[in-house]
């Protein structure tokens, strides 16, 4: 460089003298005056300043700017952190609990919290795809690999077209027979049943008339299934005929219609004929005892007491006693049911006939149920309801008995009763044992129903919406009677409760229990001996299956199962 500008400030003669002098050297090649002066531009504006383009001014104030930027990025960025370091957002909570730095950080969490809240993703389910297809073709081609049976009315299977070879047919072929299980629904008659099945009215009158000649039909209960087959029809569009009809009529008894052969009656086909089946049943009654411990109910399920058995016997017991406070968790239950087992395999409980409470080896509380009342008594022949009258309605008394103005006729009369505040439809029950002398209407006290118990005391409930009970009826302690109303002169929904003794009105509030019921003479005997009786039963021996008779043992119909039944009586 420092060449060049020798060359740019000197002459001619003075350039000629300096290549000639750099002639000398030997490495450096000679210059002839024509490449000399074409190099003299370069030299010269060698040493001129770089001209600048606005492309060029603008990006050297960018990176001007930019230095400029990133100092005072760096400055605030500082002198934030020595801000937050003074602010302290977020203390530690386990120190100074209570302070005003605690506070602050509790409030600094609740915000953060807040914030991360409201961005939190939906939590509604994401509808995924159908893990089947939907759409009809591939639907059909699924029906296609299917295989239904033909009794559900089968239209499953890949169809063929017809050729020439098929021969249509006429009509299609009927099946021989239609195996039905029919149910006789609560308020359906047996006749309504047998015609929605399918049988014919000439059928239905030889059935009725068979079943009725072994028992009323009014005494098959609901819910009572009937295998029903039906034969081939003679004619198109005619009612099959009826080949069987079997059910279980009663729980020792079971009852089979069948059409006899053709050949013993004529060609048309044979009539009906009814075949009883005795079924063998074992009354032995069931006893049950077992430990009370922590829950009584929980123990005697436990023990395998029916639950409808349990609660009888609860509230047999709390009748007489207090469950609360005078059964101990180390006290035994004894209860017997009366039972029944078939030779067929069923079993039936039915009501309970002793409740007792044994401490120590020692029955401490023993009732059985005696007479045709089935009433309950102790050991000792008496019968007691010791734990006193239940409420009628689970409600306030809103007007005790006394002197009161009506509400309705506006002058002041005996009120003869206490009215219990409830709501309209709140079930009635009687307050302890009865009968039911009246049940109706009776003039201002609305629809009513009075009831007849022991120790010449009777009860009236008044204001009804309407009755469960009728004249004559035997009612039991908590039994539903009828229902709250606001019938007769009331102003509205309550109940109106009456006790006459000896015909005369009563305070209600003052009759704390019933008369006791003592038994005596030979009724008395009568009864310990069925005590004795009862409690002699084994306990669990009704639960054992009764052994079946060599008549009662049905022949196999497989060989296997013959070889099996062979090499058992073997055994």
């Amino acid at each position: 460089m420092d060449h060049a500008r020798d060359i740019s400030d000197g002459n001619a003669e003075q350039q000629e003298e300096l290549f000639e002098a750099d002639q000398d050297a030997p490495e450096t090649p000679k210059l002839d005056a024509a490449t000399i002066a074409g190099l003299a531009h370069y030299v010269e504006n060698a040493d001129r300043p770089e001209s600048t383009s606005k492309l060029g001014a603008m990006k050297q104030k960018f990176l001007s700017g930019s230095g400029g930027f990133a100092e005072r990025y760096d400055g605030w960025k500082r002198s934030a952190n020595d801000w937050l370091d003074t602010v302290d957002l977020a203390p530690d909570l386990a120190e100074d609990i209570g302070s005003r730095r605690w506070f602050r950080g509790l409030g600094t969490m609740i915000g953060l919290g807040a914030v991360a809240l409201m961005f939190w993703p939906s939590i509604e389910p994401l509808e995924a795809r159908t893990a089947m297809p939907e759409s009809e073709e591939i639907r059909d081609e699924f029906r296609s690999q299917m295989i239904m049976p033909l009794a559900l009315g089968a239209d499953s299977g890949r169809r063929m077209g017809p050729t020439a070879t098929v021969i249509p047919l006429a009509s299609a072929p009927e099946r021989p027979q239609i195996t039905l299980l029919a149910t006789l629904a609560p308020g359906d008659s047996f006749a309504s049943m047998l015609r929605r099945a399918g049988v014919s009215a000439t059928d239905i009158g030889q059935v009725s008339a068979l079943v009725g000649q072994a028992m009323p039909l009014s005494e098959i209960e609901p819910g009572t299934q009937m295998d029903i087959v039906l034969g081939r029809r003679s004619e198109a569009g005619e009612a099959r005929p009826l080949d069987t009809l079997k059910f279980r009529a009663r729980f020792d008894l079971e009852l089979e219609v069948a059409r006899q052969s053709a050949t013993e009656q004529s060609s048309e086909g044979g009539l009906l004929a009814l075949q009883k089946n005795v079924i063998r049943v074992d009354d032995t009654p069931l006893r049950i005892r077992g430990q009370v411990g922590s829950s009584l109910y929980r123990s005697m399920r436990a023990a395998g007491v029916p639950a409808s058995a349990v609660q009888d016997y609860i509230k047999t017991l709390d009748d007489q006693i207090d469950m609360d406070r005078q059964v101990r968790s180390t006290d035994e239950f004894d209860i017997v049911l009366a039972y029944r087992r078939a030779a067929t395999g069923e079993r039936q409980a039915g009501q309970l006939l002793y409740a007792g409470i044994d401490r120590d080896g020692t029955p401490k509380t023993q009732l059985m149920r005696w007479g045709d009342q089935g009433r309950f008594f102790e050991a000792s022949g008496v019968g007691e309801q010791r734990n006193g009258l239940v409420a009628p309605v689970p409600g306030p008394v809103s007007s005790r008995y006394g002197m009161r103005r009506h509400p309705i006729l506006g002058y002041r009369r005996m009120h003869a009763g206490l009215d219990f505040r409830a709501r309209r439809g709140t079930p009635i029950v009687a307050v302890t044992d009865g009968t039911v002398t009246s049940a109706g209407r009776a003039g201002g006290c609305g629809i009513a129903v009075k009831l007849k118990h022991g120790g010449n005391l009777s009860t009236r409930y008044c204001h009804m919406s309407r009755m469960s009970v009728r004249s004559g009826q035997q009612v039991r302690r908590g039994q539903v009677i009828g229902y709250v109303g606001s019938t007769g002169l009331s102003t509205g929904p309550h109940l109106h409760y009456e006790m006459y003794r000896g015909g005369r009105s009563i305070n209600p509030a003052s009759v704390k229990f019933v008369t006791r019921a003592q038994l005596s003479g030979t009724e008395l005997i009568d009864f310990k001996r069925q005590l004795i009786k009862l409690k002699d039963i084994e306990v669990g021996a009704a639960l054992a299956d009764l052994e079946a008779l060599p008549t009662e043992v049905e022949e196999p119909e497989r060989e296997i199962e013959k070889i099996d039944l062979a090499a058992s009586y073997d055994n």
